[in-house]
């Protein structure tokens, strides 16, 4: 590990979400994700820029860098491998971009489960044709400086969402979240549950036998006047 102040690669953690755990999880919608962990992480900031198809589901390799800067995401790029989403906290700043269609065509050939960048993109016209997933903050046409500082396999901070290496980090059209490594068969069961609810109150509907009780019930307690 580098100890220049600025400049520090930190052992990648070996991978605590097996490739079948992480199946699972693209096989959940984000927002039920979300609402097995009580609705209260993740971002909607952060937009999908990538051809859509179904939901990204990857462990983490952070990187955290200068805004406007990607020397240490080229980095990231050659430790990367099948699994993986790049997760860059650049300070959601412009006005260079992070990333453009030179590294994704790295990252594609690479076998990455997406980026995440809290910064800016551009070729975003390209971006929007691949199907790797691509969240960012927005668009800047200014390339990239590759001077660093930054730093690889650390803590960072994507719109006020922690991301530590090895997390789960997914997301769909809805957002992104990320899940603990320690709590992803958890968190994985709780959403199944959701399922299976959701699939039941989706089939009452068609049935004609929704029981919307529940509403006059709630508003009864409020002290509302029907």
């Amino acid at each position: 590990m580098s100890t220049l102040h600025g400049f520090r690669i930190h052992p990648k953690p070996a991978p605590t979400a097996s490739n079948a755990l992480l199946e699972r999880y693209r096989s959940f919608p984000v927002a039920n994700v979300s609402d097995a962990m009580c609705r209260t992480v993740g971002t909607t900031r952060l937009r999908p820029y990538h051809r859509r198809d179904g939901v990204m589901a990857g462990r983490a390799l952070t990187v955290r860098t200068r805004p406007g800067d990607n020397l240490m995401v080229h980095k990231a790029l050659d430790l990367c491998g099948p699994g993986d989403v790049i997760v860059v906290d650049a300070g959601g700043a412009g006005p260079n971009a992070i990333i453009g269609e030179i590294m994704l065509a790295l990252a594609i050939a690479r076998g990455a489960a997406g980026f995440v960048i809290d910064g800016l993109i551009r070729d975003s016209d390209t971006i929007g044709k691949e199907t790797l997933p691509v969240y960012a903050r927005g668009v800047s046409h200014r390339g990239p400086y590759k001077d660093g500082p930054g730093e690889l396999h650390v803590p960072v901070c994507i719109d006020g969402m922690v991301v530590r290496p090895g997390d789960l980090v997914l997301g769909d059209g809805d957002g992104l979240l990320v899940v603990a490594a320690e709590d992803a068969e958890e968190i994985a069961a709780r959403v199944e549950n959701v399922q299976r609810t959701e699939a039941a109150v989706l089939e009452s509907i068609a049935q004609g036998r929704a029981d919307r009780s529940w509403v006059e019930r709630t508003l009864r307690e409020k002290g509302v006047v029907v």
